[in-house]
């Protein structure tokens, strides 16, 4: 083959590689914005709001004694509901007091408590004071038996996940899902969340580290991660993107063929 059309040849080569060769993704480094040849930096975090208790909440109460039978009704929990588990795992039951539509728990014993709108201490403390009246010294814990959070989009594992206490933070959610794919788009995290029948949009930059200064950086029971696909998995999925590089690359192929035939 002459020098000229040598050149040629490996041009046109060149070209369609081009067309194939993944462009490595940008910003999936998270918090970008810290400098990485300074060992030590402080950021500020935002306070964290104990979570209120809602209607439909389930709430798991245990009262422990020195006679553990005489507590024995109260610990079975009353009733099992329906909860979410990670995805590819056999679905279980989420077995506590269920907040009814009024606001209010019943418990055996105890009675019927009011606890919308408190926080698990509260109602923790009222038990705590209503169940001294009937055992001596009683230990008594409430915590929310079906804090669930939904992780979808570009994560490793997406699904809606039980977290085992309340204090939850948005990080803490993608890590139970397994971390954001290399196609996750870091700079536009959508959190979803209902509060007083309307629906909350809020977007963190996880390339930022002003994420943990933000008043959603702690979760609530039922909030919704959605992790945007990048551009580069949107293009890796477009059919008619796929088919126009194949046309291209095909007719490449032919000049490559043609050009390397020529001859003066």
């Amino acid at each position: 083959m002459q020098p000229r059309y040598s050149s040629l040849y490996w041009l046109l080569l060149l070209v369609v590689s081009g067309l194939f060769a993944c462009r490595a993704p940008k910003n999936i480094t998270y918090f970008k914005d810290l400098s990485d040849t300074i060992p030590h930096t402080e950021v500020e975090q935002a306070a964290y709001k104990t979570p209120a208790i809602q209607v439909d909440d389930i709430l798991q109460v245990t009262i422990q004694t020195l006679d553990p039978n005489a507590t024995a009704l109260l610990n079975q929990q009353g009733q099992s509901v329906p909860g979410g588990t990670p995805a590819g795992m056999p679905g279980t039951a989420v077995s506590g007091y269920l907040v009814d539509k009024d606001g209010n728990i019943s418990l055996p014993m105890i009675g019927k408590l009011q606890v919308k709108g408190k926080s698990t201490d509260a109602v923790r403390d009222e038990i705590q004071t209503k169940a001294a009246a009937l055992y001596k010294d009683p230990v008594v814990n409430v915590r929310f038996a079906n804090f669930k959070v939904t992780v979808l989009g570009e994560v490793a594992r997406p699904s809606s996940y039980i977290m085992p206490n309340e204090k939850v933070t948005l990080l803490d959610a993608i890590g139970m899902a397994g971390d954001l794919t290399i196609y996750g788009k870091r700079e536009n995290v959508l959190l979803i969340r209902e509060s007083e029948g309307k629906k909350e949009f809020v977007r963190f930059d996880l390339n930022k580290s002003n994420l943990f200064t933000s008043p959603y950086y702690y979760l609530r029971q039922g909030d919704v991660i959605y992790v945007e696909p990048n551009k580069q998995k949107v293009a890796s999925t477009d059919m008619s993107q796929v088919k126009r590089i194949s046309i291209m690359a095909s007719v490449l192929s032919l000049l490559i063929v043609v050009a390397s035939r020529i001859n003066f």
